[in-house]
This record gives structure tokens, C-alpha cells and sequence, in this order.
């Protein structure tokens, strides 16, 4: 059978004010024309569907008809919730994915934990399995009254064990031979490497988990919540697909793409990347003004460390130059670091000096700064 494995759209990102829709419109269509040429018998789409819990309608509708032209490609299509999800949004779905033939879930069952295996057989013949965990959070796992008497290190353990110990449960009908076992699930391995642009509450250790915890007779192991496509050391073939699109400045490194993969119950999976390039990309450039007049990336999102004094309108000027720059900085290397050796010296010296020294520090010679801040200050102090 073949898989093509997606996760962490995050339809709705809004990039430093910039509103995405048209390139994540983009995204999702060409992801659609890969199943197309593909031709997967099972689309996984790893959590992460949305970039809020309370998405806009364009971008539901953006969503659902993906999902929708993913399923009309022959193709069945699972997708479960991710940290970014409101896991019970996506439940309450479930009616309409039920009668286009998709298979969601946003949330874990507070009863039978059944409905997380969902199997099917492909049009040749090849049955298959597939365990499918949303986002489990640490507070919906351990119960709040138990962490409060739990260090961090006994709660990070108790969350790996409770996350061991479900995959177990439910991956027991894995013994069975002749069939193809799958697990999609979303959450942090420990070792694995950030995209860059993930949720740090939700990227830290508290949430991470070995990769021991995949039984060894899995086939494929689909995860989302890294943004970086990336393979995983474990038992079982294990792959991190990435997001389709570059989520944010600390991810202009990664590749974007899907992953297909080939498996059958009596031959080991075969992963390959399929690149995804509607969407902008994003870049980081520094120098001086004129240094920047040169640069020549249209097709680009940027973010401009300028290697200049401060000043008003610095922004401005650049923003001319480079209309694509969203985030508009000063070069960190052109900041003196004197904050240590300057700490000693402030005790004791008026609130005049104190601003005088940081726009020293600042490069700042702006003509009457200093005697605006006077002017205020005096106005302040005179109504105390």
C-alpha cells in the first residue's frame, strides 16, 4: 500500500501581521495535485490542522475542502488533533467527516478507546491498521492533584509511562500477521530536532517522550508536531513529515514536503520525500542600507538585521527598499553589551543620566531627545 503522510498545516498563521491564506491556499493545492499523482491509498495527516483553537471560518472551509479533495483522489484520509487544535472543534465535526468518508479525531474517547483503530483495506487487497493519537496533554494525562505533589522529572516520567502504556493497549492487534500496522500520533521525541517554530510549552521535556515506546512491529510510525522532516532512531520505521511550509522565521532552513511511503505486511517501508514549494519562502539578510538596496529576493518573506545606527524612520527606509521585510531589527552585533559593567554604576545616579547612558549605548545622537526626555521628566516630577 501507499501512505502519503502530511502534518502541521497550521491554516491561519498570521507571520508577523502578515495574513498567509493564499499561500497556505496554495500549499494545500499542491498537496492535493501530489496525492493526485500518487495516488495513496491513505492520506495521514498528523495534527496541527489549524494554527489557533478558534479558527476563522475561511480557514475551516479552506481546511475541510482539502480534506474533502484529498478523500475525492480515492484515497482513505485520516487526521487527528494537534496542540495547536481544539480537539473537541474537530470531534464536532465528526459528523460531516463521517459522510465524506474521513476519518477525525480531535480527541481521546472518555470511554472505549476503540475508536482510536481505524482500519481499511487498500483496492489490492492489503489490509491495514492504524492507531491514531491527537495531542495527549500533560494535564489531561496526569491528574491535576497529582502533579502538584510530583517534581518535574516524576511528572515528565509518568506522562512518557502513560503515553507507553496506551500505545501498548492499543497496539496489541498488531500481533496479528498478513496486515500492515500503523501509528500516527502527535508529539515529541526525545532526540528529535526542532523545526523552529513549534510550540515551546509543548516542545519542552515535560512533553517528550522515548521512541521506545513504538512497538517494534509497527510498519510506519506518522508523526507531526516538529516542523522539520525528519527521520527518527526507533524500533520501527518512524518519520517526522514536517509542515508543507515554512511556519516562521526559525524555519527558513527546512525543506518542506510530504512523505510517501511504500509498505506491504512482508516488506519493509520505503520513505521518500516529495517537495512542496508554493509557498514563500522565508529569509533572513542583514547589512547597511546600501548593502540592502542590492539585495534581490522577491519571492520571499524577510526578516532585515539593518547594520546601522538607530534612528527614526530607519524602519521605513528599509521597508522602501524591501517591501517583503516583515521584521525589521538593528543588527545585534552592532549593540555594545555593556549591561554587566554598566549595572555598578547606576545605583545612585538620576533618572537624566541613566537615559543619557542608553542612548549612548544606542548609538542615538538624535538632535533634542535628551532635552524632550528633560522636559518630560520635569512635567512628571513637578506633579508629584
Amino acid at each position: 500500500m501507499r501512505i502519503l503522510h502530511t502534518s502541521d498545516w497550521h491554516v491561519g498563521k498570521v507571520l508577523k501581521g502578515r495574513n498567509r491564506f493564499e499561500e497556505h491556499t496554495k500549499v494545500l493545492a499542491q498537496v492535493i495535485e501530489i496525492a493526485q499523482a500518487e495516488r495513496p491509498d491513505l492520506v495521514i495527516v498528523a495534527g496541527d490542522l489549524y494554527d489557533t483553537a478558534a479558527p476563522t471560518a475561511d480557514a475551516t472551509r479552506l481546511v475541510t475542502r482539502a480534506l474533502s479533495a484529498l478523500r475525492k483522489t480515492g484515497a482513505r484520509v485520516v487526521a487527528i488533533g494537534g496542540n495547536h487544535d481544539n480537539g473537541a472543534a474537530l470531534d464536532a465535526l465528526r459528523p460531516w467527516a463521517d459522510a465524506a468518508g474521513i476519518e477525525l479525531r480531535g480527541s481521546y474517547p472518555k470511554g472505549d478507546l476503540s475508536d482510536l483503530l481505524i482500519e481499511g483495506t487498500t483496492e489490492g487487497g492489503e489490509r491495514w491498521r492504524l492507531v491514531a493519537l491527537p495531542f495527549l496533554s500533560q494535564r489531561y494525562a496526569i491528574r491535576a492533584a497529582e502533579m502538584y505533589d510530583l517534581s518535574a522529572a516524576e511528572a515528565n516520567q509518568t506522562y512518557a509511562d502513560l503515553v507507553a502504556r496506551l500505545i501498548a493497549k492499543l497496539s496489541e492487534p498488531f500481533a496479528e500477521a498478513g496486515v500492515v500496522n500503523l501509528l500516527t500520533a502527535h508529539l515529541t521525541i526525545v532526540g528529535a530536532s526542532a523545526g523552529g517554530g513549534e510550540r515551546e510549552a509543548h516542545t519542552i521535556m515535560g512533553y517528550a517522550v522515548p521512541a521506545t515506546v513504538f512497538p517494534p512491529n509497527a510498519h510506519y510510525v506518522a508523526l507531526g508536531h516538529l516542523h522539520r522532516s525528519q527521520q527518527v532512531i526507533s524500533p520501527c520505521p518512524t518519520r517526522y513529515s514536517g509542515s508543507p511550509l515554512a511556519v516562521d522565521f526559525g524555519e527558513e532552513e527546512n525543506i518542506s514536503s510530504v512523505a510517501i511511503v511504500d509498505v506491504a505486511a512482508d516488506q519493509a517501508a520505503r520513505i521518500r520525500d516529495v517537495p512542496v514549494t508554493s509557498a514563500l519562502t522565508l529569509r533572513t539578510v542583514r547589512g547597511s542600507l546600501d548593502q540592502l538596496a542590492k539585495v534581490n529576493l522577491p519571492d520571499a518573506w524577510l526578516r532585515v538585521l539593518v547594520r546601522e545606527a538607530p534612528r527614526p524612520g530607519l524602519r521605513e527606509d528599509v521597508q522602501e527598499l524591501l517591501p517583503n521585510a516583515l521584521e525589521v531589527r538593528i543588527d545585534p552585533d552592532m549593540l555594545p553589551n555593556r549591561t554587566s559593567e554598566r549595572a555598578a554604576e547606576r545605583a545612585g545616579r538620576s533618572p537624566r543620566e541613566l537615559f543619557g547612558d542608553y542612548l549612548d549605548s544606542r548609538g542615538n545622537a538624535e538632535e533634542g531627545v535628551r532635552e524632550l526626555f528633560d522636559e518630560l521628566y520635569d512635567e512628571v516630577s513637578s506633579n508629584q
